[in-house]
């Protein structure tokens, strides 16, 4: 009788270790934003299942077969009925992995350039609790950036130092479109931007509620690979990036940016307003270009401070309104 209550007490033992440890497993999710990949979404989608509890793809207004063949392959389709940026299907993308009770989101490109095989390595630092968000960077090895074009190399390096410029949390690459999440980062992430913008504007986000980030290897391919890379052009891409960081800047610390500046203009005119008198005084004639100058400064000066101090007064309001 003895060995008996010994053997279930042990079985017991075992049993609650056994769903503790399936309690602690998190949920994860894998998040595909797609705008006509119905070349590419199949693969993507299958090697992600064997990695994830559910797939999640955002159809961002595809004129193709996309939609129709993530929902055959049984991944959850969320849909646009018109195409809103790459921001925007991340915006649409969170919100449902909150729904799910996501414990981790893990985001990658529809077009084939991540390697789904890869999604434990992103998902490792969230789960032992080192990080919030987990940046696969194709520039923390060679591995990385093997088939990534030059130009694309000096571009994304370029985002980056522009990004860690402002950022307090310094990364080798900003335009990584395969990050984990954990879910406080879904609940701290509040995204305004449509575009592809978006990608930085997490990590400012994620700066500003000192969210803890770290960067794994992430291998990317690209033409080389037989895989086709963004339909849109580079530059087109990195001009939209790039006015995202300075309109992100710009809203963040509008007397510093645009007030500072604005107050030299004023001076400046001025300046060229007293030199103008001066002139006149002694020679009583007006200087076309010296008079020009001082309106042109003046004008840019007072347009600037006006617009600073209107975001800044936006700013303190938007931070009232959400308990900041």
């Amino acid at each position: 009788m003895e060995k008996d209550a010994f053997s279930e007490d042990l079985r017991a033992e075992i049993s609650i270790k056994v769903d503790e440890s399936l309690e602690s497993k998190p949920f994860v999710v894998v998040a595909i934003p797609a705008y006509d990949e119905e070349k590419t979404i199949a693969q993507v989608i299958l090697q992600a299942q064997r990695c994830a509890d559910s797939v999640i793809v955002c159809d961002d207004g595809s004129s193709d077969m996309t939609a129709e063949i993530a929902d055959r392959l049984g991944a959850e389709v969320v849909r646009h009925e018109r195409n809103m940026g790459y921001g925007a299907a991340l915006q649409s993308l969170f919100r449902r992995a909150l729904e799910l009770k996501a414990d981790v989101l893990v985001t990658l490109d529809a077009d084939g350039q991540h390697d789904p095989s890869e999604i434990p390595l992103v998902v490792k630092p969230i789960v032992k609790g080192k990080a919030d968000v987990v940046i696969g960077s194709r520039f923390v090895d060679a591995n990385g950036t093997a088939e990534m074009p030059l130009y694309r190399q000096l571009g994304a390096r370029l985002i980056a130092k522009l990004v860690n410029g402002r950022s307090k949390k310094h990364v080798s690459d900003a335009q990584s479109g395969f990050r984990a999440y954990n879910r406080k980062a879904l609940n701290c992430l509040s995204l305004v931007e449509a575009g592809m913008g978006a990608s930085v504007e997490i990590l400012f986000e994620a700066s500003k509620h000192d969210l803890r980030i770290c960067e794994v290897s992430g291998s990317c391919k690209y033409n080389n690979g037989k895989v086709a890379t963004s339909t849109e052009h580079p530059l087109k891409h990195g001009i939209g990036v790039v006015a995202s960081i300075i309109r992100l800047i710009v809203e963040e610390r509008p007397l510093t940016v645009l007030g500072i500046p604005g107050l030299l203009c004023l001076f400046a005119g001025l300046g060229f307003g007293v030199w103008l008198l001066q002139l006149y005084a002694i020679e009583h004639r007006i200087v076309t270009n010296i008079a020009l100058a001082s309106i042109s400064f003046v004008l840019i000066g007072f347009f600037m401070l006006s617009t600073a101090i209107t975001l800044y007064a936006i700013s303190r309001i938007s931070k009232r309104i959400n308990g900041k």
